[in-house]
């Protein structure tokens, strides 16, 4: 399997350059590309030798002109940021005894504009990719002839597979955690609110809330939108309330995070002023100064499943399930503590 990055543009070796350096035309070239009869017995192999030393052989576009299947699986995702980081590794795990070769296609550039999938599907179906994987999409229904399956689907109706973790769940044994040690001013820092799993995030942690007979205060509860930017300042506001909380939940580790660097900051301390729960569990999570308390889901597993789903789909077969939900867990660390008798509580 070979591992090919790419963004909104993709180089490669042309048709052109492939004529120039073995001093024929194109259509030449086309028709030993495709085993058309005509061309000198010579000719031929000064053409597939230089095919071979350029590497048009593996072209995409060629390979696909004459296969009508390009050997590739597209993973689309706004950007590379620790979470499709791990969803990449899985979907490479599964892959590698397989024929399949990996893109890994990135639409950073239009990051925030809805339905960027769609557009980026129509330019690499077809001819580039035999299937996709949208992480984190913006949309669902993209409408596009190859197999597509949906990691951390959107919040709109869906007519793809999708895989996706227990956030509810998740959520709600975090927030619960924080009540059992006797927090109950607890914040929350959303996620994108387009995205299912932030929704469902938010839902856990209303109801560990509710479970508990605490009512929701809306100051505690401010939007990160997974933009570090954005955490830290929403972070810095919440944190500057005269009753502010002494346990916050965010939405992910890089939230948690950038709350605990905010915090630092003001002169806090994590945990002893403030208790930090993130989700995820990203490499980075535990391999900060303070180890992050998170929820770990399973992320790499999370792509080798929806890898499977895809080359389910690939070989003319419906898969086992269309929705795969996967489950998680509480991981305490470094950054929850009791609530402390110096900070005050309502």
């Amino acid at each position: 399997m070979k591992l090919i990055y790419a963004r909104s543009v993709t180089t490669r070796v042309t048709i052109h350059e492939v004529a120039a350096a073995a001093g024929v035309s194109v259509s030449t070239v086309s028709k030993v590309m495709n085993g058309r009869y005509g061309i000198a017995p010579r000719t031929v192999d000064r053409v597939q030798a230089v095919v071979r030393e350029l590497g048009y052989e593996s072209s995409l576009g060629a390979r696909s002109i004459r296969s009508q299947r390009s050997g590739v699986i597209g993973v689309l995702v706004p950007e590379i940021e620790p979470f499709s980081a791990e969803v990449l590794k899985g979907v490479s795990q599964v892959l590698h005894d397989t024929a399949y070769d990996l893109l890994a296609y990135s639409g950073s550039r239009q990051r925030g504009s809805e339905g960027w999938e769609r557009r980026s599907l129509n330019r690499l179906s077809g001819s580039m990719i035999d299937g996709a994987i949208l992480v984190t999409p913006t949309v669902v229904n993209v409408g596009v002839d190859i197999p597509v399956v949906a990691v951390d689907p959107h919040t709109g109706p869906a007519d793809l597979p999708t895989v996706e973790s227990d956030s509810f769940a998740g959520a709600r044994e975090a927030v619960r955690y924080l009540i059992d040690l006797g927090h109950e001013r607890i914040g929350y820092v959303s996620g994108r609110a387009d995205l299912r799993s932030s929704a469902a995030r938010e839902a856990g942690y209303r109801k560990a809330l509710a479970d508990a007979g605490i009512r929701p205060d809306p100051r505690l509860i401010v939007e990160g939108q997974y933009e570090d930017r954005i955490v830290r300042r929403v972070a810095r506001a919440l944190l500057q309330h005269s009753d502010r909380p002494t346990a916050v939940f965010a939405a992910n580790d890089v939230s948690a995070l950038a709350v605990i660097d905010t915090a630092v900051e003001m002169g806090l301390d994590v945990p002893r002023d403030l208790s930090v729960i993130g989700f995820d569990d990203i490499p980075e999570a535990s391999r900060s100064l303070t180890r992050l308390t998170t929820v770990r889901q399973q992320i790499q597993r999370v792509g080798a499943e929806a890898t499977r789903m895809l080359l389910t789909l690939l070989e003319g077969q419906e898969p086992r399930a269309t929705h795969i939900r996967l489950p998680t867990r509480l991981v305490p660390r470094a950054t929850t503590a009791r609530v402390h008798a110096g900070v005050a509580t309502d």
